[in-house]
């Protein structure tokens, strides 16, 4: 038994020639809405692991208020500014992308244009201060220790933050030098050797009496890092194993290396997102320029690719709240 399609009296499908059904949309709209609850689907998934991860390694995750602190060309401690400057500018070009659309309903080329060029420009202005802090958060700020029983260690003087060069001195004095593939074991390139050994990070702080150790476990009540005696942190540097500097995806000096992991792989994924939304944003910009959708009698494809970069927007937005203020 063959089933029986309504045809419409014209003749046509549904959405030839860019129909406006079902549901008022276009065919290309709705496969975007199509790929958006798809890849809101993915990105749920990431952030609910990331969730469960930290909820069980919630006494030792690390702070986000002392992880992320810095400013580009500004030496001292901010607390989250970059990352809320990042967050607004990212949402100003979601605004200017729905000017870039309704200026299209109205088929004003001129204004399309203008308004994708500020949402571009604010595209590349976040993925460029993400790619910064990339950088910063792989380089470290602090360095800190690693014992034998995988705890990462932090100094402290006055109730403040040091980094290992605000108390260790000299270079390395084991004379260890990194391997190379010239001279490496095996012919091998090994990774960037730590600026400082072992032994001078212990006997800098058993010279220097004002220094502690802070460690990973989190005091609830204050919602700091426990910071511990000189004897309990002589105790704990004994077991050091390495001098860490720097996060990356096997160590990680702000703490937990798994904290490393999720931040590398979520951000990263929103990035390659952003920076895919920067391209097409350019393709159509161009395109607007040379009267593209002037021709066609419409700016659908702006609208479509507004739908995209408005996504992108509201996923940064729980990405910003699970990683940097929750």
């Amino acid at each position: 038994m063959e089933a029986n399609i309504a045809v419409p009296s014209d003749g046509k499908n549904t959405w030839n020639g860019g129909g406006v059904q079902p549901f008022g949309a276009s065919y290309g709209k709705m496969m975007m809405w199509f790929f958006i609850v798809s890849d809101a689907l993915t990105f749920s998934g990431f952030l609910a692991a990331y969730g469960l991860t930290r909820f069980k390694f919630i006494d030792s995750w690390p702070i986000a208020d002392e992880v992320f602190t810095h400013i580009p060309f500004f030496h001292g401690s901010y607390p989250m500014i970059y990352v809320a400057f990042m967050t607004f500018v990212l949402i100003a070009s979601s605004v200017t992308m729905v000017l870039a659309v309704d200026a299209g309903h109205h088929m004003n080329k001129k204004k399309v244009t203008f308004y994708m060029f500020l949402t571009i420009i604010g595209g590349i202005i976040f993925i460029g201060s993400q790619a910064w802090e990339w950088n910063t958060f792989i380089k470290g700020s602090y360095g800190a220790v690693k014992t034998t029983d995988g705890k990462v260690l932090q100094f402290v003087k006055d109730g403040h933050q040091i980094a290992l060069s605000d108390f260790v001195v000299g270079d390395r004095t084991d004379g260890r030098v990194e391997h190379t593939r010239k001279n490496g074991l095996w012919f091998e390139k090994e990774a960037t050797i730590s600026t400082y050994s072992i032994d001078q990070v212990i006997n800098a702080y058993n010279a220097n009496p004002d220094i502690l150790v802070k460690s990973e476990l989190i005091n609830a009540d204050e919602k700091s890092k426990v910071i511990l005696s000189r004897e309990e942190g002589a105790a704990q540097l004994a077991k050091t194993k390495m001098v860490v500097e720097g996060a990356n995806l096997k160590v990680n000096e702000y703490g937990n290396t798994i904290f490393a992991d999720f931040f590398f792989f979520i951000t990263g994924f929103h990035g390659f997102h952003v920076l895919s939304g920067i391209i097409i944003n350019i393709i159509i910009f161009f395109n607007v320029i040379l009267g593209t959708y002037e021709r066609r009698g419409h700016y659908e494809m702006v609208e479509k690719v507004g739908l995209y970069w408005h996504f992108v927007d509201l996923v940064w937005v729980f990405v910003f709240t699970f990683f940097y203020l929750v």
